[in-house]
């Protein structure tokens, strides 16, 4: 039989690390919780039926060790192993920062 050169993975071709994490980018609705802010993120999709574009909306909660992010802030969160009873998340960067300006009514 001819011989076949079979490919034996080497530790070189592995990917180190600790898997695919789900991240998601979101609005924080809330920090009033210690170490803990609270994250809207938005899902548009068309309907089933109707194919209008809708838009759902998720809450995360996600720990925030230096309470940097405020309410406002548009954050980026990771899938993390459970911290608490409901969060499951944790805070990766601020992506952009609230401007804290209200506008103006005419």
């Amino acid at each position: 039989m001819s011989e076949t050169t079979s490919t034996v993975s080497t530790p070189a071709n592995i990917e180190t690390g600790r898997g695919h994490r789900k991240e998601r980018v979101g609005e924080v609705i809330s920090n009033k919780m210690t170490k803990t802010i609270v994250v809207r993120v938005e899902r548009r999709f068309p309907h089933p039926r109707y194919k209008k574009v809708v838009t759902g909306y998720s809450k995360f909660y996600a720990h925030d060790e230096k309470s940097e992010a405020k309410v406002g802030d548009r954050v980026k969160i990771r899938e993390t192993r459970p911290l608490s009873k409901t969060k499951n998340w944790r805070l990766v960067e601020v992506v952009e920062r609230h401007s804290g300006v209200a506008p103006v009514a005419a």
